[in-house]
């Protein structure tokens, strides 16, 4: 009967040993840094990507006085869809 029986422990060898990290003060503070920067990371990480996100991209403006491109030189056209070479004669 289980009702009336007393909370025995096990022997101490019976027990499995509790996990404990033991830590001096160079250890925290070096683990304080390190969670300080992957913190940071990802604040900055965040914010990047927030402005990705929601802001568009702006347009690009032309600068004043700058040149508009011009078309590429059309020419005769091969059958695969390359453009003949033109036969260049050596300057004298």
């Amino acid at each position: 009967m289980g009702l009336f029986r007393q909370n025995v422990r096990p022997p101490a060898e019976a027990r499995p040993k509790p996990f404990r990290i033991e830590l001096g003060w160079r250890g925290m503070f070096g683990l304080v840094v390190v969670c300080f920067c992957l913190f940071l990371w990802m604040f900055l990480l965040g914010v990047w990507a927030g402005q990705t996100i929601l802001l568009p991209p702006r347009p690009v403006q032309a600068v004043p006085g700058a040149e508009s491109p011009q078309p590429l030189p059309s020419g005769p056209v091969e059958e695969d869809g390359f453009r003949k070479r033109q036969q260049r004669t050596p300057a004298p």
